[in-house]
């Protein structure tokens, strides 16, 4: 094969999973005209895109010709997530304290400049609605989950200079850090502290406790967990006294 032919497959290869990733968004389904604007391609390569994503049971079309995720490709994504060791060994500490706060708990990893959520848990009633989805990304420095594993990640002001480098930080809410100076000074407090509060910088009305989770290894976290509370119903003073019974149940998945 050329590289001419070779840099077409590739090129058909990313047409595919800009399809895929397309469909995502849009859990009520996708014309193919709106799908072809939204990834700027012809309709008939994009047909082509989409039919061999159906083949593969990653799509599927329901009568009204709109495009969706298809069953296989959540089950793939489903039994992948569930597998994960970091979600096996995290979901029972989100279980416990799901139950003991009765708010929702998250687990999230570090990204660049964001966190992912690999774990989200609702209580059975009374669950807020928030932002975060699994798979979903937060600007890390506005996020107790990600100050936690910034401090970690960042151990200095020029690790946090370098950190920002030359972008300007997004700025969620009023209450969001906006400079590499004061990301810099949360983090040491977070360092000296262990723990990190976002005190609705991510989002107005919605605050949360963080801390570490050494799932993987003794001295790295593999990721952060935190317990998210809505401001009128749970205060932030109260998960914050109550550190020493979130970090005892995120200790028990400790490898040491």
């Amino acid at each position: 094969m050329s590289d001419t032919e070779d840099e077409h497959k590739l090129v058909g290869s990313d047409r595919v999973l800009a399809v895929l990733a397309e469909l995502a968004r849009h859990p009520d389904g996708i014309g193919l005209e709106e799908m072809a604007r939204s990834v700027a391609s012809p309709k008939a390569t994009v047909h082509r895109a989409l039919a061999a994503l159906r083949r593969a049971g990653f799509a599927t079309q329901h009568g009204h010709g709109r495009y969706l995720l298809g069953d296989e490709f959540l089950r793939v994504a489903f039994a992948h997530h569930e597998a994960r060791p970091d979600h096996v060994r995290v979901t029972p500490i989100l279980r416990a304290l799901c139950e003991r706060h009765g708010e929702t708990v998250h687990y999230a990893v570090l990204d660049g400049p964001s966190v992912v959520y690999r774990s989200k848990l609702d209580p059975p009633s009374g669950a807020i609605r928030l932002t975060s989805v699994v798979g979903g990304r937060n600007p890390a420095h506005c996020t107790g989950v990600g100050k936690v594993l910034l401090a970690h990640a960042l151990p200095d002001a020029d690790a946090v200079r370098a950190w920002v480098g030359d972008r300007e930080l997004e700025r969620p809410t009023e209450r969001s850090i906006a400079t590499a100076e004061e990301l810099h000074a949360e983090l040491v407090r977070v360092r000296e502290q262990g723990y990190a509060v976002d005190d609705q910088e991510n989002e107005p009305g919605v605050h949360c406790v963080a801390v570490a989770a050494f799932l993987t290894s003794p001295s790295v976290p593999s990721g952060a967990v935190s317990v998210t509370g809505l401001a009128y119903r749970t205060p932030l003073r109260t998960l914050i006294d109550d550190l020493p019974g979130i970090r005892a149940i995120v200790n028990e998945a400790d490898p040491s």
